[in-house]
């Protein structure tokens, strides 16, 4: 593919005032929230025996969370367009810390189904307001990086949720890791509510939307929203491309623990290993990816959507060594796989972000994320199991390596109607907000 040459620009505006502060709390309440959310796995050997539930309802956990966290979506992300975010996620931190705390008082299976559920909610909500304000904070050119740095809680929060489950739960029970976590997620909440100060929406635009044809949110109805944005092939391939990244890696998450303990690994010893990888060459890989975007989007104007698809492509071999090589390279393939799968997570979230103006932001993240669940890590573990009881776990997981590869083509495909333009022209242009 010929290199594109960005255009220079020459006026980008600065972070808006407050941003620096406002990205350290959401990125310190992101991490929390993938602590909250691993946590499960750590512990659900406890909760299976202490409520004497079978592999089925403890995958139910599970479900019931995806399940509400897509339904809420296109609600919350309406909300997020129509009223100050602020507010909303300080409700979302302090509604998850009451969650966790009240984890405590559960003695009944069932309700525990509820205590997900209503964590999907939460953690649904905070996914979509937060990259929405950030991007408010920071101009279009720096989106990429304050991203990537926000999506790093993505592999250390989840490895910590492991540690925390298995280390603290096998000492002092499965509640006590939730009471753990809900302490600091009340501190920031709290915090935000007293610092934490709104940007004006799409403040931070390189180019200010033209009066006459900038259309509010509240303007626009829920079905031409959909329309605008089905019809958008920069945000419906990139998100797509994520749809099938999530259904990997959610897939990967979900088996990957008995994967090892099946192939001879002591089960005392996966939780930290399993973090470990996940938390090493997750937090690489994220890191990696943002860093080699940010660079060549210098002389690559769809930089954000070829590294996405070069890391989906990436993934592959090494993945495939860890699900069918000999066991002796099964971890170090691991942990490639997992470096790779990550590099694209800042860059394609900012994709996204920047295809679409700031009036719709939060309703096109609330409809990215009921896609990218709906099509990724909802069906991925049932599918695995289904394929595993019918051969093996290994062959269950091998489906992964299929969608990883139709991630790479739905984003290489997506990277050539990245336009050289700001996000908001180009999104004049194709009618998103537009009389």
């Amino acid at each position: 593919m010929a290199t594109a040459t960005a255009p220079a620009r020459s006026s980008a505006p600065s972070p808006v005032a407050g941003a620096t502060l406002a990205f350290l709390l959401l990125t310190a309440l992101n991490f929390v929230n993938y602590i909250d959310r691993y946590i499960l796995p750590g512990v659900q050997e406890l909760v299976k025996k202490e409520f004497h539930v079978s592999d089925s309802d403890i995958g139910s956990i599970t479900f019931w969370f995806f399940l509400t966290y897509m339904l809420s979506a296109p609600l919350t992300g309406w909300l997020g367009d129509h009223f100050p975010r602020k507010p909303l996620i300080v409700i979302c931190a302090i509604a998850i810390s009451l969650v966790n705390l009240l984890t405590g008082t559960v003695h009944v299976f069932d309700s525990l189904l509820f205590r997900h559920a209503i964590l999907g909610i939460g953690e649904a909500s905070f996914g979509i307001y937060a990259p929405s304000l950030i991007s408010d904070y920071y101009p279009e050119d720096q989106r990429n990086r304050v991203l990537t740095m926000f999506y790093t809680a993505i592999p250390v929060g989840a490895a910590i949720g492991y540690l925390i489950g298995e280390v603290i739960g096998s000492k002092y029970g499965w509640r006590m890791p939730f009471y753990v976590s809900a302490v600091p997620g009340m501190i920031i909440g709290l915090l935000m509510l007293f610092f934490l100060k709104e940007p004006k929406r799409g403040g931070s635009e390189v180019v200010a939307k033209p009066a006459a044809t900038a259309e509010p949110a509240a303007k626009v109805g829920s079905l031409r929203l959909i329309g605008n944005l089905a019809v958008n092939p920069r945000y419906m391939f990139a998100t797509m491309g994520m749809a099938m990244t999530v259904f990997s890696l959610g897939g990967i998450s979900a088996w990957m623990p008995s994967f090892l303990q099946r192939n001879g690994m002591s089960p005392d010893s996966i939780g930290i290993i399993f973090g470990a990888i996940v938390a090493g060459g997750g937090l690489g890989g994220t890191a990696a990816g943002g860093w080699i975007a940010q660079r060549w989007l210098r002389t690559n104007h769809r930089a954000l959507y070829l590294v996405s698809a070069w890391s989906a492509a990436a993934t592959v071999p090494p993945a495939l060594l860890c699900f069918f090589g000999p066991k002796a390279t099964m971890l170090p393939a691991l942990a490639f796989a997992m470096f790779f799968i990550m590099m694209g997570t800042g860059p394609l979230n900012a994709a996204i972000i920047n295809s679409v103006p700031a009036s719709i932001r939060s309703s096109a993240l609330a409809i990215e994320m009921l896609l990218i669940h709906l099509f990724g890590d909802t069906p991925s573990p049932k599918i695995i199991g289904i394929i595993s009881d019918h051969s093996t776990l290994a062959f269950g997981l091998g489906i992964t390596l299929i969608t990883m590869l139709f991630a790479a083509v739905l984003l290489f495909i997506g990277a050539r109607y990245e336009s050289p333009m700001t996000f908001d022209q180009a999104a004049l242009t194709a009618g998103v907000g537009h009389h």
